[in-house]
């Protein structure tokens, strides 16, 4: 079992909100403590998520980036500011860190993940937080997830809608069978520029907001174990409509991970 670590007077003051909450109290601040959560992307997904588990207090966060910022993000990536334009991403969000808690240690990646250095990434860490913008970087993620046997949370957003899922297909369910895994959700990629990107079909800041903000309500779920986690759910959020729905999903037996079948990816 994991060595919990102790929390100081300041930080007992800091965190307690959290502390005097049902679910997380002292020994689920201590686990946020502990914890170490590796973050895919500091842009739209990544800017809310990176500062609410950094208000949060989880212990160690590193984050995987290799892009600058450009003034074309300012419209919804609220960790960098005008100031930061030219500077790595990276640079600007830890910044933003040190300012909002200096208990937190930020580790910077300053690469592009791929399928070749993703398993190596996620494996010092316990738990992983996917905010990438392209299907590429999604499969390399959640493949190396599986066979590390971390749990990843992920989310996407669209014009005007964003989903949420979070995946553990390393476990089995209360039925007996495992888990779903990124593939039985999506099987395939869609095809090359079907999807429109960001800058082509725009995208509505506050709706990011939303999702970062979900997203880091969901990692500290995972990591003090309260409430019913997005296993086999996917959570839709239409912005257009103010609706939110939940789509259930199961495990694939065709799926190449942890199918009937299963073999190298």
């Amino acid at each position: 079992m994991k060595q919990l670590e102790k929390l100081n007077e300041e930080e007992i003051e800091r965190y307690a909100r959290h502390i005097v909450l049902r679910g997380i109290g002292g020994p689920g601040q201590q686990k946020l403590k502990s914890a170490r959560v590796l973050v895919i992307g500091a842009g739209a997904l990544g800017s809310p998520l990176i500062q609410y588990l950094a208000a949060a207090g989880v212990g160690t966060i590193g984050v995987v980036d290799d892009d600058t910022v450009a003034l074309s993000n300012l419209q919804r990536q609220v960790i960098h500011s005008t100031a930061d334009v030219g500077r790595l991403k990276l640079d600007s969000a830890r910044d933003a860190v040190e300012r909002l808690n200096p208990h937190v240690s930020f580790v910077s990646h300053v690469l592009r993940l791929d399928a070749d250095n993703a398993r190596a990434l996620v494996r010092d860490y316990d738990l992983v937080a996917d905010g990438s913008d392209n299907f590429e970087t999604r499969y390399a993620v959640s493949d190396a997830c599986f066979f590390e046997g971390k749990p990843l949370v992920t989310a996407a957003v669209g014009v005007f809608d964003g989903s949420l899922t979070t995946l553990r297909p390393f476990e089995r369910g209360e039925d007996g069978k495992p888990n779903p895994t990124y593939r039985c959700l999506f099987p395939e990629p869609p095809p090359a520029g079907t999807v429109p990107t960001c800058s082509e079909a725009g995208v509505l800041g506050a709706l990011t907001g939303t999702m970062g903000a979900m997203m880091a309500m969901e990692v500290v779920r995972q990591i003090v174990g309260f409430g019913d986690a997005l296993i086999g759910r996917l959570l839709l959020v239409d912005a257009w409509s103010m609706r939110f729905e939940t789509m259930q999903y199961e495990w694939d037996p065709a799926n190449p991970l942890n199918g009937e079948k299963a073999g190298p990816v």
